[in-house]
């Protein structure tokens, strides 16, 4: 080897430290690089993963090399290489098993006894970063020569597939940046959180609860009906823990399809499914040192409650298609409208699952146990509307309050916002000339019984309500006024779930659900 070749083989490398070129480019001039240095019939750079090592690049193999992963301790020869200094040649007649018979391009299926293989370790700082592997079908093809030649090709080698992988950090810390500031935007874009209001005694002891837990680490459930506020008192939570500077992180576990549940919580490495053209963080992880909140954690499937559990238990986790991994520090809140300890009982929750989440269970009470709450929340939501419209003032009729202490608010405090909002929109379109203030009426309302399915008359006060109300189990009464509500609410719009939700304050998917449990499915139909 003369100092013209190796200057010929080295200079391009150097050259391409500087350059920014896909990870798989620079590992192909590399390979392209050690031929010209030392001639030979193949070679491969791995990558040492655990236990493993993952070819990186090949050339002269077959493709198939590259979808292959080797065991360290199943193959002697890579063993030996990650054990040596320097480089190390197997003469043909070593008789360690070598890792690449029958993968020589043109040799498939044969079982090669007589050739010549050459390789090396690579190092990052003082560890074993992975290997350089040299193969050659004539015996004797390499010298003295070729392993002074690629010991010093090696420290070059190492500085190559340092620049990928800093490279890829930056990369991924990039995405990673991203998907953190998205998150802050979209805390940001809701200016402060809102305060859970309320003066109700089932609120004072929910908020007092609150701060006990919140100043913990233990994993809090919280319960309740759809549209109560949960997602506000796991806020709520974040912002009574040590946690509080760092990001809260929320996944509503319904609105995902059930394949990329899990790469969404733990990630995944490039190349685990089709579409996974790099490298990404799951939710566990941008939650790190902060707090992770499940939202609808009932949904979850059985496969990735499994892998869930595993991660509450040891705080390691592994991205999708990794066997490396990470650990993680997440204070993990979960919240669901399901009774989950029914949903064990069916078999369609995990009980270990379930007694891991239900370290510190929170019910959040439903608006109609909140008694003059509502007028309180009213008041909220009528200011946040009086501003988006402009007006000076925005108010309640007396009789409209009377209405909304008697109606029973199967949607809670979502549907409130909702019908809030929806009233003064109808009620300003209504008045020419435009007022400067603005009162909401029983009939801007709308909740007169028979249209909206409330179980009270809109004019009648909260007693009278109370005693039309036939004597009945709570549950068996609950359902039934859920069940005409949502048949009421489909006739109104033709069998139109989508629109049905909406005007019931829900999400299309939980309606669904409801309606199913409900056995609604064949009732919503019926003229």
């Amino acid at each position: 080897m003369t100092a013209n070749a190796l200057l010929h083989a080295l200079v391009p490398l150097v050259d391409d430290l500087a350059r920014d070129l896909a990870e798989g480019e620079r590992y192909r001039r590399l390979l392209e690089a050690v031929r010209t240095l030392v001639p030979c019939d193949a070679t491969a750079l791995l990558r040492l993963d655990g236990e493993w090592l993952v070819p990186l690049a090949v050339d002269g193999l077959s493709s198939d090399t590259l979808g292959r992963r080797f065991k360290v301790d199943e193959h002697p020869r890579f063993q030996l290489l990650l054990q040596s200094d320097g480089p190390t040649r197997f003469p043909a007649g070593s008789r360690l098993p070598d890792p690449y018979d029958g993968l020589v391009e043109g040799m498939e299926g044969e079982q090669l006894e007589v050739h010549d293989c050459l390789g090396c370790v690579l190092r990052v700082g003082e560890r074993p970063w992975g290997l350089l592997t040299l193969d050659a079908m004539e015996a004797e093809r390499f010298s003295a020569q070729d392993l002074d030649a690629l010991q010093t090709f090696a420290s070059l080698a190492a500085a190559t597939v340092s620049v990928a992988d800093r490279l890829q950090l930056l990369a991924s810390r990039a995405s990673d940046e991203h998907q953190r500031a998205e998150i802050y935007r979209a805390a940001a874009g809701e200016t402060a959180p809102r305060p859970l209001l309320g003066h109700s005694a089932v609120i004072r002891r929910l908020l007092d609860e609150v701060r006990t837990v919140g100043a913990s680490d233990l994993t809090v459930l919280v319960t309740g009906e759809t549209g109560v506020g949960k997602e506000l008192v796991a806020q709520a939570l974040h912002a009574a823990s040590p946690r509080a500077t760092r990001p809260l992180v929320s996944i509503n576990c319904a609105a995902l399809p059930e394949a990329l549940v899990e790469s969404e919580l733990f990630g995944h490495v490039k190349g685990a499914f089709s579409g996974a053209v790099g490298d990404r963080r799951g939710k566990f992880e941008l939650a790190d040192g902060g707090t992770l909140l499940l939202d609808e954690v009932g949904e979850l499937p059985l496969a990735v409650q499994a892998k869930l559990l595993r991660v509450l238990q040891s705080g390691q986790l592994q991205r999708l298609g990794s066997d490396r991994e990470h650990h993680v520090d997440v204070r993990l809140i979960a919240a669901t409208n399901r009774d989950l300890a029914e949903e064990v009982r069916k078999g369609r929750f995990r009980a270990d699952l379930y007694h891991r989440l239900s370290v510190y269970p929170l019910r959040v009470p439903p608006l109609r146990e909140r008694g003059r709450d509502v007028l309180l929340l009213s008041g909220a939501f009528l200011d946040e509307n009086r501003s988006r419209l402009g007006l000076r003032n925005l108010r309640l009729a007396a009789e409209a309050q009377a209405a909304l202490l008697a109606y029973d608010w199967p949607g809670n405090v979502r549907e409130l916002e909702h019908l809030i909002s929806r009233s003064a929109l109808k009620a300003l379109s209504r008045q020419t000339p435009r007022p400067a203030i603005l009162t909401l009426t029983v009939a801007d309302l709308g909740l007169e019984e028979g249209e909206a399915g409330s179980p009270a008359s809109a004019r009648e006060n909260p007693a009278a309500a109370r005693a039309r109300v036939p004597a009945q189990p709570l549950k068996q009464a609950v359902e039934g006024y859920q069940r005409r509500l949502i048949v009421a609410a489909l006739r109104r719009h033709g069998d139109n779930w989508s629109a049905a939700a909406r005007e019931l304050g829900v999400d299309r998917a939980n309606l669904a659900r409801l309606a199913a449990r409900l056995g609604l499915k064949s009732a919503a139909a019926e003229p």
